[in-house]
C-alpha cells in the first residue's frame, strides 16, 4: 500500500508546481478477483483510494459498470439496432444474447471510510449517494464487493473471441468515472470511447491454472507463476494461480487469458520489455515470430519522434475483436497477415502517446485520441517501410489516398463537426471520418501552416508539457501557437467546430498576372510554386491575416516571394508574376500535397 501512495504523491507534485489553476482527480486501486472459468464468472474485492483535488464538494459518486451493456435492450444494443450503418460486429447481436451470455457488473456492497453507502445501478451507471459530502483536498477509501459475468465477446471485452481466445478482460471492473473542471462525466456506454482517471492499479487475479495472463503493468510473482509444464503431470498442479500486477501511472486496467498462449518477450533497445502474448498456428507463427524485432525498430522512431514512452512494459495481446489500446498493453486479433499485424500493432502502441500518456477525454475530443494515434501510426507505417523493415510502398504523396477519402466524405453531405460528441455522431461513418481522418488531418494542415521544422519540435512540446494529465483543445492549440508564433484560433474554430472546407482555385493566368479564388469556406494560407520551362522552382507564399505571422519556408527554392496577407473577407487575390507566362511551365496551389483542398483539379495550371 505504501508504494501504492507513494507513486501517486509523484504525480501531484508537479501538477501544482507547473499550475495553481490545473488539478486532476486521483486514484488507486487494489483490487482481488477470482474467475469461475466453467460458469464465466467473477467475483472481486475492490479497494479505492481516491483523492478530491477539485475545488468542489462531491455529494455524488459515479462508477461506470460497462458489462451491463451486453445485455439485450441496452442502450448499446438500442443504439446499435437503430443506427443506420451499425457496427457490423454488434449488429443485433447483443439482443440474441442468452441468459448465460449476457454481460453484467453486480455490487453486493459499497463503502466510503467504513460507512455503507446507498447506490443504484441505471443500466451502465453506478449511482452513488454519498451520506458525507468529500470536502477540496480530501482523501476517501471506497470499498466494494462486486460479481460480474463475462460476456460472449462481441466488442472489444468478452469471453471466446472469434479466434478463440477465452478471455478478453476489458471494461472488466466498476470504474469510477472522471470528475474534472467540467463536471461529471458519466456517459452511458454505447461502444464508444472512455475517460479515466489517472492513478496506481495493484492487481490480483486467481484463475485455474491452466490459464496464461497477460495484463497491464508488470507482472510481481513470475517465479512463482511460471509459463509451462512440459515436466510436470497434471495431477501435481495448482488448482489455482495467484497472478499478481502493478501498474502505475495509469487510467485503466485490462487483462486477458488463455490456456493456449505462447508467451515471448524481447528487451528493446532502450530497455523496454516487450511481450507477446498468441495461439501459435499456421496463421500466427511466422508473422508473429517477426513482430518482436520490427516492434523494436518502430519504438525508436517514435520515442525520437512523439516523446520517450514512459512505461518498462508493452503487451502485445491476442484478444478482443480487432485492436483496442489500454495501457502499457493492446488487444488484437492475431491472425493476419505480416502487414496487418504490424499496421495493428503500430496504431494501438501509438495510443501509449496519444491516450494513455496524453489522456484527452476521448469521448468528448476522440480527434486528439484517435486522429493523433492514426497520424503517428500512419507516420511511424511509412518509416518502416522506407527502411525496409516489412514490404510495402509508400505514395508520392504521403497523405494523397487520406485527403481524397476525406474530401469525398466531406462532399457528401452527411459530414459532421468534429466537435460532436463521440456519442452523439448521427452514423457510424460520420463519427469515423470526423474522429480517425479529419483527426489526423488536424496534424497535417498544421505541419503546412507551421512548416515541418517548427510543427516537429511543438509535437514533442505538447507531449512533455502535458503527459500524465488531461489535455483539452485549447492545450493543444495553445502549444502550438506558442511554438509557432502564429494565431490558430481561426483554424480551430473551422477545423474543430464546423464541417466547412477549404476550396481554392487556380482561376486566371494572363501575362504575367494570376488570380486564385475561394471557393470553400475555410480560408488557408498557400503556397505557390510556379515551375519554369528551365527547370527553376520559384515559391509565392500567401499568409492569411488571421494568422498575424508566417512560417518560414520548408524546402529551398530557386526564389521565394512572400506576398501581402490575404484577407479572410475576400474571395479572390491577384499575384503579381516574376515571369512572364511563356516562361512558365506549370503553376501549382501546394505541390506537396498537405493542404486539404477539397477538389484538387483546379490547383494546377499548365503551359498549353
Amino acid at each position: 500500500m505504501l508504494k501504492v501512495f507513494f507513486g501517486l504523491s509523484l504525480m501531484i507534485l508537479p501538477l501544482v508546481s507547473q499550475s495553481q489553476c490545473y488539478w486532476q482527480q486521483q486514484a488507486a486501486y487494489v483490487m482481488d478477483v477470482e474467475m469461475n472459468a466453467g460458469k464465466h464468472r467473477l467475483t472481486g474485492k475492490q479497494t479505492l483510494h481516491y483523492t478530491n483535488n477539485s475545488p468542489d464538494t462531491l455529494v455524488k459518486l459515479f462508477y461506470h459498470l460497462y458489462f451491463n451493456a451486453f445485455q439485450p435492450g441496452s442502450e448499446m444494443d438500442l443504439r446499435s439496432r437503430q443506427i443506420v450503418d451499425p457496427d457490423r460486429r454488434i449488429g443485433d447481436r447483443i439482443s440474441m444474447l442468452k441468459k448465460d451470455e449476457i454481460g453484467y457488473q453486480q455490487i453486493k456492497s459499497l463503502t466510503m471510510d467504513g460507512i455503507v453507502q446507498p447506490y443504484q445501478a441505471e443500466g451502465t451507471i453506478l449511482e452513488v449517494y454519498l451520506k458525507k459530502p468529500i470536502l477540496p483536498g480530501q482523501q476517501v477509501t471506497l470499498k466494494m464487493e462486486f460479481e460480474a459475468q463475462v460476456p460472449v465477446q462481441i466488442r472489444r471485452s468478452g469471453r471466446d473471441n472469434k479466434e478463440g481466445i477465452a478471455y478478453s478482460m476489458a471494461q472488466w471492473y466498476p470504474k469510477l468515472c472522471e470528475y474534472d473542471h467540467m463536471g461529471w462525466h458519466a456517459n452511458p456506454y454505447v461502444a464508444r470511447e472512455f475517460y479515466g482517471i489517472w492513478g496506481d492499479f495493484d492487481v490480483t487475479i486467481r484463475i485455474d491454472s491452466k490459464f496464461i495472463v497477460a495484463a497491464s503493468g508488470e507482472l510481481q510473482n513470475p517465479e512463482e507463476i511460471g509459463y509451462g509444464y512440459a515436466d510436470v503431470k497434471v495431477k501435481d498442479r495448482p488448482k489455482k494461480h495467484v497472478w499478481h500486477f502493478i501498474a502505475r501511472q495509469v487510467h485503466d486496467f485490462m487483462w486477458a487469458a488463455d490456456p493456449d498462449y505462447t508467451h515471448t518477450k524481447k528487451v528493446a533497445h532502450d530497455g523496454t520489455v516487450l511481450h507477446f502474448f498468441y495461439q501459435e498456428n499456421e496463421k500466427t507463427k511466422e508473422n508473429w515470430s517477426k513482430l518482436p524485432d520490427i516492434m523494436d525498430m518502430a519504438l525508436k522512431w517514435m520515442n525520437e519522434r512523439y516523446g520517450k514512452y514512459p512505461y518498462p512494459v508493452y503487451s502485445f495481446v491476442q484478444g478482443g475483436d480487432g485492436g483496442m489500446e489500454y495501457p502499457m498493453a493492446t488487444l488484437i486479433t492475431g491472425e493476419r497477415s505480416l502487414m496487418s499485424l504490424v499496421g495493428v500493432s503500430i496504431h494501438e502502441w501509438m495510443h501509449s502517446w496519444y491516450q494513455m500518456t496524453l489522456a484527452t477525454n476521448e469521448a468528448l475530443y476522440p480527434w486528439m485520441d484517435e486522429g493523433f494515434t492514426s497520424f503517428g501510426s500512419h507516420e511511424t507505417m511509412n518509416y518502416l517501410i522506407q527502411n525496409g523493415y516489412i514490404a510495402g510502398k509508400t505514395e508520392e504523396s504521403t497523405w494523397k489516398e487520406t485527403i481524397d477519402g476525406y474530401a469525398a466524405f466531406a462532399l457528401s453531405g452527411v459530414a459532421e463537426p468534429i466537435s460532436t460528441h463521440a456519442d452523439h455522431y448521427q452514423t457510424n461513418a460520420a463519427y469515423s471520418v470526423a474522429s480517425y481522418t479529419k483527426g489526423q488531418l488536424c496534424l497535417v494542415q498544421l505541419e503546412y501552416i507551421m512548416g515541418a521544422p517548427v510543427f516537429d519540435k511543438a509535437l514533442k512540446r505538447y507531449f512533455d508539457e502535458w503527459k500524465f494529465k488531461h489535455p483539452h483543445p485549447n492545450d493543444f492549440f495553445r502549444i502550438m501557437e506558442k511554438e509557432s508564433g502564429l494565431e490558430l484560433d481561426w483554424f480551430r474554430e473551422y477545423w474543430i467546430n464546423t464541417a466547412h472546407v477549404t476550396d481554392y482555385k487556380i482561376d486566371t493566368v494572363y501575362d504575367d498576372q494570376l488570380l486564385l479564388s475561394r471557393i470553400g469556406e475555410m480560408p488557408m494560407p498557400l503556397d505557390i510554386v510556379v515551375t519554369l520551362k528551365s527547370g527553376k522552382k520559384e515559391l509565392y507564399y500567401i499568409p492569411l491575416v488571421l494568422m498575424r505571422g508566417e512560417k518560414r519556408p520548408d524546402d529551398d527554392f530557386d526564389d521565394y516571394t512572400k506576398l501581402p496577407d490575404w484577407a479572410w473577407a475576400n474571395r479572390t487575390y491577384q499575384i503579381q508574376l516574376n515571369q512572364r507566362m511563356d516562361k512558365i511551365e506549370k503553376i501549382e496551389i501546394d505541390p506537396s500535397g498537405r493542404l486539404v483542398d477539397v477538389r484538387p483539379g483546379d490547383n494546377l495550371w499548365q503551359h498549353p
